[in-house]
């Protein structure tokens, strides 16, 4: 039984992983796959410091400021100082930023949806029915 489980996991991590590349690379439109991902994390933080970003993102701090930068000259976010502590920036998304960001996800599902669609019925279901599982996998984690 130990053989099964440790070939169905290592077999569902390389088929998320593959998947969550190719919903990536369908789905930038003029943003880096890095800009898309810190995009989705300032959406989510709401203002986070870039010390939060580095953090979440799992990048250092410099290239934290680049990718900022590079985000802030596209209209994409802006810094601002921290209400409490003025020596600390903070991120805001800005509406071009929520623009892209719905741009990106609505193009991840539409990638999908036409994949879904090329499917049977009942391939239709059980990826509803894997759907399922993955978010009772996420919700124990």
């Amino acid at each position: 039984m130990e053989t099964v489980t440790n070939e169905t996991a290592t077999r569902l991590r390389y088929a998320i992983t593959r998947l969550n590349r190719r919903l990536r690379q369908s789905a930038l439109g003029g943003v880096s796959p890095a800009q898309a991902s810190l995009l989705a994390v300032v959406s989510r933080l709401k203002r986070p410091s870039l010390g939060d970003l580095a953090t979440a993102e799992q990048i250092s701090p410099p290239s934290v400021t680049r990718l900022v930068r590079d985000m802030e000259r596209l209209g994409l976010i802006e810094r601002v100082a921290d209400d409490v502590d003025r020596r600390c920036t903070r991120v805001t998304i800005t509406a071009s930023g929520r623009h892209e960001l719905a741009a990106i996800r609505r193009r991840k599902d539409e990638f999908l949806e036409r994949a879904l669609d090329a499917l049977p019925e009942a391939e239709r279901r059980r990826a509803g029915e894997l759907a399922t599982l993955l978010e009772t996998i996420l919700e124990q984690s």
